[in-house]
């Protein structure tokens, strides 16, 4: 049920008789492209067209013949424009946004993380441990925030990630003029807390490097 929790966190303000892709069909079709490799939105524009990928995202019609557009029959999934308006809406002004008038609610998807790893557990452990990293994500063009970073002698972005074992529980997107560190005592304070009002004996243990 994952791809349905996640779909959950967008509100979705199309007009619903307008509608031939549901935001669960555009984030699965998103998170099947990100699991096969596809990182970039334009890759939708071929991919649109793939009836595999469209059985996987529980499309019905898996040749596009029946879309009500003339030039969007042959391709049964959302183009790149489309995605774009998925990822990109504003959740102040989706409402009245010509065009992205879908929004995500990024505190519900943050606790989605947290809540995936407390129900992987039958009963509450001893202790756990929650481990902290910055790393490079490169750049290869003029993106907004780019900067370079000494340490990785390259220009990029430096995301935040806490694991607990293989369980993700916060990826946020920094740009590379931040501390290693940045940011993260306020991500612990919001985890351990969603953690502790679950699991209140449960011993927890930070881990991080020197950055």
């Amino acid at each position: 049920g994952l791809l349905d929790r996640l779909a959950a966190c967008f509100t979705d303000h199309r007009n619903p008789e307008s509608i031939e892709h549901s935001v669960r069909d555009l984030v699965a079709q998103r998170v099947y492209g990100l699991a096969l490799g596809y990182e970039d939105l334009n890759d939708h524009d071929d991919l649109r067209k793939d009836s595999t990928l469209a059985l996987l995202v529980g499309k019905r019609d898996l040749t596009g013949e029946r879309r009500v557009r003339e030039q969007d029959r042959g391709n049964p999934l959302a183009a790149s424009s489309t995605l774009n308006r998925l990822e990109l809406g504003i959740p102040k002004s989706a409402i009245s946004d010509r065009y992205k008038r879908i929004a995500a609610d990024n505190e519900a998807m943050d606790r989605l993380l947290v809540d995936l790893f407390l129900e992987s557990y039958r009963k509450p452990p001893r202790k756990i441990w929650l481990d902290l990293d910055a790393t490079d994500d490169p750049l290869h063009g003029q993106q907004e925030g780019r900067f370079f970073h000494g340490y990785y002698r390259c220009y990029c972005y430096l995301p935040l990630y806490i694991f607990s074992g293989e369980h993700l529980l916060c990826a946020r997107l920094r740009t590379a003029d931040k501390d290693a560190s940045s940011g993260s005592v306020d991500e612990l304070q919001r985890i351990v807390g969603q953690i502790r009002a679950r699991w209140p004996k449960t011993r927890i243990i930070i881990r991080a490097d020197s950055g």
